[in-house]
């Protein structure tokens, strides 16, 4: 079998789509806790998380990312399961190289991402960030990844750690941003000069992901395209941030008639805040447009998400089959077959 082509090469010769978003949609499905968010389904359900990589990869997605997100060594002694942590890591490591391998080109990607305990003022805290790193780019690397994915740093310098250890596999490397609304990284440090540092220390693809829906995004997008050479991410969250409410940490719901129990909307309640699916065609084309090739979706994606994403960047994918087909609906359609008296009803239903 003919290797796949590498990433570079894919990104060099057009877009290149990335599936995230493991954390919502399979909460939502019924196997992960909302608040832990531990990747426990590679373990417990498997055909579950499967299931969701195919529909992802039906849906145009070109790399399957092995659900490792919040599968480090700490988040694993928060809820007690530390023995689990590498079969835990294997078991979704295994499971994205099959689904990957199953198709023709596609990219499995080893993760690691913000780690929740860096501390820019505790070296003790940072080493163990570095370990708990280390530890899960090794059994990517063991499990046959193709590239690693470091994601959703908050701290520019937690951001360049990932960079550091996951240069040192040997793999290509993606490393996107995740900005709060302080809109800075959260030691202070601008969000486009960080991006800027992490080329010049070798990541091959910079960007952002998660935490800003795509008014919130794309300005960043433009300044960091801009102000680097090599491939840019753009894979936000599919929910309406505005510049008074920039993540999706600080969206307010008023019409909410009965408010989530602990106070907010995220990451409960978000489901009237959702951005249609032609917003984010929109997006992924305007990002396009600027000259970033590497687009997805990342919390609260749905394989229509993704699918949307591609067939925005002029791509067909196999669910393109089940594209909508509006002129054949019963009130809005044009099909000649539909009744006049049935199609005027659509005017006033």
């Amino acid at each position: 079998m003919t290797a796949p082509a590498s990433l570079l090469d894919r990104l060099d010769a057009g877009p290149v789509i990335c599936a995230e978003g493991f954390l919502f949609e399979l909460e939502r499905r019924g196997y992960l806790t909302a608040g832990e968010f531990v990747p426990e389904v590679a373990l417990e359900f498997p055909d579950a998380l499967r299931n969701l990589h195919v529909d992802f990869q039906r849906a145009g997605s070109d790399i399957v990312e092995a659900f490792t997100y919040n599968g480090h060594r700490e988040k694993m002694r928060v809820i007690g399961k530390e023995d689990l942590l590498e079969p835990l890591n294997r078991a979704a490591l295994q499971i994205a190289k099959q689904v990957a391998d199953a198709k023709p080109g596609n990219l499995m990607a080893g993760n690691i991402s913000n780690s929740n305990i860096w501390d820019p003022a505790d070296p003790t805290k940072q080493a163990e960030v570095r370990s708990m790193f280390a530890e899960m780019v090794g059994w990517a690397v063991e499990e046959g990844a193709d590239l690693i994915i470091g994601e959703t740093f908050y701290y520019a310098e937690e951001a360049l750690a990932a960079l550091e250890i996951a240069k040192a596999s040997g793999l290509p490397v993606v490393l996107t941003l995740a900005p709060m609304g302080l809109n800075e990284m959260a030691e202070g440090a601008s969000v486009v000069e960080t991006a800027q540092r992490l080329e010049q220390a070798g990541a091959d693809v910079v960007g952002l992901n998660c935490f800003r829906g795509p008014d919130t995004m794309l300005p960043y997008l433009k300044e960091i395209r801009e102000k680097v050479s090599c491939h840019v991410g753009a894979l936000p969250v599919p929910y309406r941030t505005t510049a008074e409410e920039p993540t999706f940490f600080n969206l307010s719901d008023v019409r909410a008639s009965v408010p989530s129990p602990h106070g907010r909307t995220f990451p409960t309640a978000l489901d009237p805040l959702y951005t249609n699916r032609y917003e984010i065609g929109a997006f992924a084309r305007e990002a396009h447009d600027l000259g970033v090739n590497y687009l997805g979706v990342c919390c609260g994606a749905s394989p229509m998400h993704i699918r949307q994403v591609a067939e925005a960047v002029g791509l067909t994918t196999e669910a393109s089959r089940f594209s909508e087909r509006m002129e054949n609906h019963f009130m809005y359609g044009s099909n000649e077959r539909l009744p006049e008296n049935i199609v005027a009803l659509g005017a006033r239903a």
